[in-house]
Formats: structure tokens, sequence, C-alpha cells
């Protein structure tokens, strides 16, 4: 169940990667339970050498992600010796990919997918680019962590049930399996935010500074905190990084 719901956070995700760090290249794929990762989506690539291609824990990039759970990033993917070389041909001949990062998608200790970041010709991957793909990765993993839409709206409907109960030892009976089944306090789905607030969340729940937010919306700085002054305001919070829970909770992000 978990690599179907990787599989379809993806694409979006990597979308996002490719938007909120400029890079040419994105990539990435799931994990299978032999620990196997097998690359599904792409931006950027030249040609399909590289769909459906299937990496071994602890071989390529990719597989040394995996192996170490945490993310790899080598500068001349040609010429390292941190990693093995049996997938050259696709990365260095087909693509010419020369910077390469992967950075694992952890949950629970776990590695359920790998996202890639990678440029052509002399430039390299810079810090920003990872930081922005741990951003996402961690996004990522939170949903996956998630419970499922049905599992939710069971435990919100549990939770009514519970505050009619007139019984108070059922009522507090009722609310510790609530609790046990993961069930947090009901959240009022706002509603109002317009497209460019959610917009400016979006590039917030990824790291982006106010300055990076506007000049990928094309706006002012005081435009973008006024953007964010009024999800803030509808969300019913005072810092941004509430607002971007606050919306990732209530399903709006």
């Amino acid at each position: 169940m978990l690599p179907d719901r990787f599989q379809a956070l993806l694409p979006q995700r990597l979308d996002m990667l490719r938007r909120a760090t400029g890079l040419p290249v994105v990539f990435g794929g799931a994990v299978t339970p032999g620990r196997d990762l097998v690359l599904s989506s792409f931006y950027g690539t030249h040609g399909t050498s590289l769909h459906g291609l299937r990496i071994g824990a602890g071989r390529g990039l990719g597989g040394t992600a995996i192996a170490m759970g945490a993310p790899v990033r080598v500068n001349d993917y040609a010429s390292t010796r941190a990693i093995t070389h049996e997938f050259d041909q696709m990365v260095v001949v087909d693509e010419r990919l020369t910077s390469v990062f992967a950075y694992p998608v952890v949950v629970r200790g776990t590695v359920h997918g790998v996202l890639y970041g990678a440029v052509r010709g002399q430039t390299t991957v810079g810090d920003r680019a990872i930081r922005m793909a741990g951003a996402i990765a961690r996004g990522l993993a939170g949903d996956l962590d998630m419970p499922s839409l049905h599992t939710k709206a069971a435990l919100r409907e549990l939770a009514e049930v519970t505050r009619l109960v007139g019984d108070p030892a059922l009522r507090e009976r009722l609310r510790k399996v609530h609790q046990d089944l993961g069930g947090e306090a009901p959240v009022t789905v706002p509603t109002g935010l317009t497209p460019r607030e959610l917009d400016t969340l979006r590039l917030a729940a990824v790291g982006a500074s106010n300055r990076e937010i506007a000049a990928e919306l094309g706006l002012s700085t005081e435009t973008v905190k006024a953007y964010l002054r009024g999800a803030m305001r509808k969300l019913g919070v005072h810092n941004r990084t509430a607002a971007v829970h606050a919306a990732r909770s209530t399903g709006v992000l």
C-alpha cells in the first residue's frame, strides 16, 4: 500500500523540487520490499534509458543513499570513487549528467523512495538545492506516515461520537481508544485561501525564503508577506511554520 501512495505523490513532489531549485533534471522512484529502487518518474531527461531502472541497495548513487539512509551528492558522477559505476552508460553517456544527488525518503527508519536532482556540464548542485530536496523529502515522508483518508474520516467520526456520549466513563474510554488509534482533535478545514496564498504556502513548505518565493512567483517580497499574513489569519495561526502544518493537516496543501 505504501509504495502505491509513494508513486501517486511522487510526480507532484518532483515537479515541486524542479520548480523550487531550478534544477534541469529531477527524477525518482519507490523502494520495493526487497530494497530495490525502481525509477519511475522523470523531468528533464533526454531519453528513456533510466525508465524502469532497478537499483539494488549499495549500488550506484541511489543504492548508496538507501544503504546509508542519508543523502549522497557527487560533483562528477563519472569519476567519483564514492559509488559503484554499473549505471554509467545511462547516467553519463545517455543523459550526460555530471553533478547528481540522491535524497532518500525515510519513514520511521525505513527508506521508501529516493529523489534525485542533477545538472549537466561544469556546474554543480549547490547546498540550497540539497536543503530544498530535504524539505520536500521530509514533507513526503510525513504524508506517507499519515493515516489513509478513510482512516482519518473514521477517526473524525469517532471523535464526534465521543463528544455526544453522555456517560463520562464511556466517553473517557472512547477518547482513549481514539487517541490509541492515532486520532487528534478534529480540525475545521478553513475556507477562503486564495490561489496565491496557497502558492506562497507551498513554497514556504519546502524552505523557500520570502525573497525566493517572490522570485518564483514574480511578486515583491512585501506582497509575499501579505499573502502569508492572510493565510496565517485564515488558518488561525501566528507563524509560517504553523500555517504550513495547519494547511497540510487540513488537506488544502
